[in-house]
């Protein structure tokens, strides 16, 4: 079944463009949310129409992007966490950490952008990718530490004088 896409859906397609889908898929999912119409002659004429107004937005939704990616570069986020002996931590550090964190650093990032395959759950240095657009993709450094760290450190060295 042939449908003309309304909104970017992952790994489907853009508004405007037209694919070709199962017909379940189209019935159930698609066509009862409003995310595609079916591709007669009519709906083209109206989809494209709506494909250019995408397109103004999408450059000013990518131009926005680079410029907070700018903005991003080189930021490095630091966590501090009880951890036991070998580092493992007791909890973890989650894409909604990250995000309380940039938000207390007056960035405004969606969770669900920072792509974090699993929880970091281990003491150490980090990149994380940071989707702000499916062009535009920040790499975020982020360090975890244990708590008390410092302190024995500087406990050592004390001993050691």
């Amino acid at each position: 079944m042939e449908v003309i896409l309304r909104e970017e859906i992952e790994k489907l397609g853009i508004p405007g463009e037209v694919v070709k889908v199962a017909p379940g898929y189209a019935r159930n999912y698609l066509l009862p949310r409003n995310l595609a119409v079916l591709a007669t002659a009519a709906n083209k004429k109206i989809i494209a129409q709506e494909k250019e107004a995408w397109l103004r937005r999408e450059a000013t939704f990518v131009n926005e992007a680079t410029q907070l990616a700018q903005l991003m570069a080189g930021l490095s986020l630091s966590f501090v966490h009880k951890a036991g002996e070998s580092g493992q931590l007791f909890g973890s550090v989650t894409n909604k950490d990250i995000a309380e964190a940039l938000a207390a650093k007056s960035f405004t990032i969606d969770r669900k952008k920072i792509v974090l395959d699993q929880p970091i759950k281990q003491v150490g240095s980090y990149t994380v990718p940071i989707k702000l657009h499916r062009e535009v993709v920040v790499q975020l450094a982020i360090a975890v530490k244990r708590e008390g760290a410092e302190e024995e450190a500087a406990a050592s060295e004390a001993t050691s004088e």
